[in-house]
């Protein structure tokens, strides 16, 4: 399925604003992702496996929470990152 890139994270992916990943699950992807673009995961995930504060996953338009939720093969997945200052 695709997965879209925050510009942020995009030195993981080779500068890839899109990229194909595999998964059944939120979860599965974001370790598929991590297989093909290592340390990825450790941007969106934390030490204790949720999501990162700052990291928002959308799935079809719809922002997702459980990483246990079910995909579809045809379904796109966008990672977002949340700007933050002072």
């Amino acid at each position: 399925m695709k997965v879209r890139i925050p510009t942020p994270l995009r030195s993981y992916t080779g500068g890839a604003s899109e990229v194909d990943a595999d998964g059944a699950t939120l979860a599965e992807l974001i370790d598929d992702l991590d297989r093909r673009y290592p340390g990825l995961r450790f941007r969106v995930i934390d030490e204790q496996g949720r999501l990162r504060q700052h990291m928002r996953l959308f799935v079809n338009r719809a922002m997702e929470h459980d990483l246990g939720d079910p995909l579809a093969p045809t379904d796109e997945v966008v990672l977002m990152q949340a700007l933050s200052g002072g």
